[in-house]
């Protein structure tokens, strides 16, 4: 099964892609993380894409393009993958539907994972995440504590910048502005499938699978 995942800013999407990985045997391929291997791998795109990066430029989409069809050509993806962060622009889409015409992968799959924006927002501003190991805790979870459950550091708990209303809005607002125009050219072409992700995290995976069926 090919799956092109969408889904914005705390909205599970990263739990869900990784609980659809073990469900459907399936690797979960984040642009995010092929980039990032390619550079340590020192391929030549990964390479080319460094030398950009290191300048402060963004890595173009032929590049991108490159680095998933070398991704999605191994052998772990030969009976499919969940696609997770690209495409992120209409020509990004049209790209990626020629590669994936190139390469003989028919028969992708549009998950959208959606949610209430103002609960979006709640959701994020209750998160405290301890200096020392880096761990996430919603505020019920260590309301009284001031040593963290995970590590037992004292006093450690912060909210992260991007766990902020401001930055939240923000990062929601370019999520809308960059996704509805690619979802829109999904929609003329195959059958978007969108997933209410609010519910405990089975609810959503269960919702999901049901779609998927």
């Amino acid at each position: 099964m090919r799956i092109i995942l969408f889904g914005s800013p705390g909205v599970g999407k990263g739990t869900q892609a990784k609980i659809l990985s073990e469900r459907l045997n399936i690797p979960h391929i984040s642009t995010g993380d092929i980039l990032r291997s390619a550079i340590d791998k020192k391929t030549q795109l990964g390479l080319e894409a460094k030398k950009l990066m290191d300048k402060g430029e963004l890595v173009p989409d032929d590049i991108m393009i490159g680095i998933i069809r070398d991704t999605l050509q191994e052998e772990r993806c030969a009976n499919g993958y969940i696609l997770d962060g690209f495409p992120r622009t209409i020509a990004q889409a049209k790209e990626l539907d020629d590669l994936l015409i190139e390469l003989n992968m028919n028969g992708k799959k549009i998950i959208v994972i959606t949610a209430d924006e103002e609960e979006i927002i709640r959701r994020l501003t209750n998160r405290r995440a301890c200096k020392v190991c880096n761990h996430i805790f919603v505020l019920n979870e260590i309301e009284g504590r001031d040593t963290c459950p995970n590590c037992g550091a004292k006093d450690s708990f912060y909210q992260r910048s991007d766990d902020k209303e401001e930055v939240i809005r923000k990062r929601l607002e370019v999520f809308k502005n960059t996704t509805k125009p690619v979802l829109n050219y999904y929609e003329k072409n195959n059958k978007v499938i969108y997933v209410n992700g609010f519910g405990s995290i089975e609810e959503v995976a269960q919702r999901i699978m049901e779609k998927l069926e």
